[in-house]
């Protein structure tokens, strides 16, 4: 690493600038390829980084510059340290967020049973509501060509803000995880984990968003608080014996399996084991125990069906209760009833929405006078889909898992190790990864009944009557990867035969976008692809993510590693925390509350706003503040001007030159203790008690160091000479210190007296800063000096006069000692107080005391 390539000095220009600097310097950084990852290095000199692929479904918002910003930090800073840079850029654009954005911008929906039409157009812009309620089917082949149209232009939009922003990435290592890189690393892992026995195909009760028609995963959940209402339904037991049940959901009374209370509620002891008769329907169903049952929970007993929710499905799994199942996949009840219920009453729900078939079954049970008294309404969480807006439901459906440790007490203390050996920053975030590996209750399902994804690469034999077998999955060579079941034949058939008995049929699902999102180091490290590169990339330095998403992206990163190369999949992993509106609310785009940064980096400059993000540590949430921004703003400011001062004192020629004067020597003593503190807390991946220190510092060495010498480096001399190397190393130093939070602005100064650029010149050490004094310093001597100017300045202030006002006399009293030390610095301080005599009083005054007489 160096600092002197063939890039040359600009010079310091008469009137510098913050606008335009984004510009200029991107697009440099581009063509001298200042960011490039160098894979002749060896592993040990390599920092990768496995960036998170921002979901290309919308814009981007602050919470996306906050977090990609402290990354960038990282990165910058250890390039700095000698390390070549592995900072690639992705795009998750596979999954629900696209196909949603596709229907919303375009109208349309996927129609799998439309043939492909190549002379399809989609509208020249985006449509209204009234098509959006009413949207245009299209082929399934029409709708992903759609997706994959809509994601390029977001794509561009993206690159655009990131460049704005300044993340120093190597745009050459961009990729996208719908690309087939990516399609193939996901079904290769896939097909490993079929091969071993983690993956594997199931028919079991399964969460289902109606609104997308698909199966979703626990890790997707949310509950939201919704408006309910209590029923009370009547029950018939043993000779007649009323048996009063509360529901949510009496709509699923059909679907009833048993009933459900406590081992040890005496209320129903003698009912465990006989049976009772559900209203409406006189179906018969058993009285069982389960821990589960809570006594002070309604009347104490509970209906089970199948499934109204999770606690449903354990009863009916430990149980062992028959199923009856009335929801389809669509959302409402299905049109026949099952097994065992009377075909007459259930004519009235069939085919019904749930909200329409609750109203019609109170109604029946008011009827037939077995619903007691009147619904009691009450606000209860209910399940979600994060990205849906219509309550989950659960039916059953063949879905394929992986193991996650859910079902596999030793696989799940396996992942519980490999969090503890994992570096969290900060610390306790690892507690949540505990408790969401402790607290799994199934498999990971991955598959889901979409289209714009990774399809699950296999196919199935039909019988002589056309009926899959499920159980022999036939699979593809690696090497074939990626394909398209629904488009390719398997090995050794051909298309003709597809749906025809004795053929084949192709799966028709894809993968879940977490399952693809979960090989990112893979995809981009070129795993099974480029081994070299790989072996100097994996496994990676830092996985940098949201603290929200430990469950699905961290998690299943680390599950899939494990599985397949029995490591962690990086060293660290940093999180973020949110962004928080001035009223201290988390920002989304439900609440309204969003900003979006492009027009906030155009207004104050890409560099106040990261110095705003730099602000927020990992972990911590942080509020967006305007003030904040101005604050950057004026702080890069400042380090134009104060840079163009200093280069203006002829400080660039004594770069290489020592600093001799006690006062010299005193700035460069305590700016060592900040490269040391920096150093420390960029090691410790804290940028935000890097860049305070660094921050502080340097109003220091504004307001008071250049205020003190700058009168002596006007001059000539030996002591002229100390000012203008001091001001030199002092200015180096402090610029590569900013250089991972302010970037443009750092480079725009070091071009004006530097050779190629700061984020690519040396990191500052304390050796380097120790080496420009002829002799050690002692910061506590800068700080007297500036305690006394100061004094000097308010006795100005308080007077009304000007700070170029000439001070007759000045008095300095105070113990000896620090009189002794302040004489050491009486010429910079008679100079910059503009004091024709000063005199030292020693021992008048327990502190130092500046009296100026006018």
């Amino acid at each position: 690493m160096t600092d002197t390539t063939s890039s040359a000095r600009g010079g310091v220009p008469e009137r510098p600038s913050l606008d335009g600097l984004e510009e200029t310097w991107a697009r440099r950084w581009q063509e001298d390829g200042t960011y490039a990852f160098d894979r002749t290095k060896e592993r040990s000199d390599v920092y990768a980084i496995d960036t998170p692929p921002p979901t290309v479904s919308g814009e981007l918002h602050m919470g996306h510059v906050f977090s990609y910003t402290h990354t960038d930090t990282v990165a910058r800073f250890q390039r700095m340290r000698g390390r070549t840079v592995f900072y690639p850029m992705g795009w998750d654009d596979n999954g629900l967020p696209t196909e949603r954005r596709v229907q919303n911008v375009y109208g349309v929906r996927p129609d799998p049973a439309l043939p492909y039409d190549r002379d399809w157009r989609p509208p020249s812009a985006p449509v209204d509501d009234a098509a959006r309620k009413n949207p245009t089917a299209i082929s399934r082949r029409n709708f992903i060509e759609l997706c994959e149209l809509l994601t390029v232009e977001d794509e561009k939009a993206f690159e655009a803000l990131w460049r704005r922003l300044g993340l120093s990435v190597d745009w050459s290592l961009t990729y996208t995880t719908i690309g087939s890189a990516a399609r193939a690393a996901s079904q290769r892992a896939f097909l490993r984990n079929l091969a071993r026995g983690e993956a594997y195909q199931a028919e079991a009760p399964t969460l289902w968003d109606v609104g997308f028609g698909t199966a979703v995963a626990q890790a997707e959940l949310e509950d939201r608080e919704r408006p309910g209402a209590y029923h009370r339904l009547r029950f018939t037991g043993p000779d007649g014996r009323e048996v009063l049940i509360d529901t949510t959901r009496p709509e699923l009374l059909p679907a009833c399996v048993a009933l459900v209370c406590h081992p040890d509620d005496e209320r129903y002891a003698d009912l465990v084991g006989a049976s009772a008769r559900t209203p409406v329907f006189g179906v018969e169903v058993p009285v069982r125990a389960h821990p589960l049952a809570d006594p002070a929970k309604g009347t104490g007993i509970a209906m089970v069906c199948t499934f109204g929710d999770l606690t449903d499905v354990t009863w009916w799994r430990e149980l062992r209760l028959d199923t009856r199942v009335v929801i389809g996949r669509d959302g409402r009840l299905l049109p026949e009833p099952p097994a065992g219920v009377p075909a007459e009453p259930y004519a009235a729900l069939a085919g019904q929405t749930v909200n329409g078939a609750r109203r019609t079954l109170v109604e029946l049970l008011a009827d037939a006078g077995d619903l007691v008294g009147e619904p009691r309404p009450i606000t209860h969480p209910v399940k979600f889909y994060e990205r849906g807006d219509r309550p989950l439901e659960i039916v059953s459906t063949r879905q394929w898992y992986l193991r996650n440790g859910g079902r596999d007490a030793g696989l799940r203390e396996e992942l519980l190790a490999r969090g503890r050996e994992l570096r969290w920053v900060p610390e306790h975030m690892r507690h949540r990864y505990e408790h969401w590996v402790g607290g799994l209750t199934g498999d990971w399902l991955v598959s889901r009944q979409r289209f714009f994804g990774v399809p699950v690469p296999v196919w199935y034999r039909l019988d002589d009557t056309g009926e899959p077998d499920w159980s022999h999955p036939l699979t593809p060579d690696e090497a074939t990867l990626p394909i398209d079941p629904s488009s390719e034949p398997p090995p050794g058939y051909e298309e003709s035969q597809r749906g025809v008995p004795g053929g084949f049929t192709g799966d028709p699902d894809v993968l879940d976008t977490w399952a693809t999102s979960s090989l990112t180091p893979q995809i981009v490290g070129g795993w099974e692809t480029d081994p070299d590169l790989f072996a100097r990339v994996f496994p990676m330095d830092l996985r940098p993510q949201g603290h929200d998403i430990i469950r699905t992206w961290l998690f299943a990163t680390v599950a899939r590693s494990h599985l397949e190369h029995g490591a962690l999949p990086w060293h660290t992993a940093v999180l973020s925390g949110w962004i928080l509106d001035p009223d201290r609310k988390k920002m989304s785009k439900s609440k309204g509350n969003v900003v979006t940064p492009m027009a906030l980096l155009e207004r104050n400059g890409s560099d106040a706003v990261r110095y705003w993000a730099a602000n927020g540590k990992p972990g911590m949430d942080l509020a967006f503040d305007p003030a904040q921004v101005k604050v950057g703003r004026r702080l890069a400011t400042k380090l134009l001007n104060a840079s163009r001062f200093a280069l203006g004192l002829g400080a660039a020629d004594a770069l290489r030159a020592a600093a001799t004067q006690p006062l010299d020597t005193a700035m460069l003593a305590e700016l060592s203790g900040v490269v040391a503190t920096a150093t420390t807390a960029f090691d410790g991946y804290d940028h935000t008690a890097a860049l305070m220190a660094t921050e502080a510092f340097f109003w220091r060495f504004c307001d008071d160091y250049i205020e003190l010498v700058k009168e002596r480096a006007y001059g000539t001399g030996p002591a002229a000479d100390s000012a203008r190397a001091a001001l030199a190393t002092a200015l180096s130093v402090q610029l590569r210190l900013f250089a991972p939070v302010l970037p443009f602005v750092t480079e725009e100064v070091w071009s004006w007296w530097r050779y190629g650029s700061v984020h690519r010149s040396p990191w500052p050490t304390t050796y380097e800063v120790g080496r420009a004094m002829e002799a050690p310093g002692d910061p506590e001597l800068l700080r007297l000096a500036a305690d006394a100017l100061g004094q000097v300045r308010r006795a100005k202030s308080e007077r009304k006069l000007s700070m170029k006002a000439d001070v007759p006399l000045a008095e300095a009293l105070g113990p000896a000692a620090v009189l002794d030390q302040l004489g050491a610095v009486a010429d910079d301080l008679r100079a910059a107080g503009r004091i024709a005599k000063l005199d030292l009083l020693p021992d008048r005054t327990t502190e130092l005391v500046i009296a100026c007489a006018f």
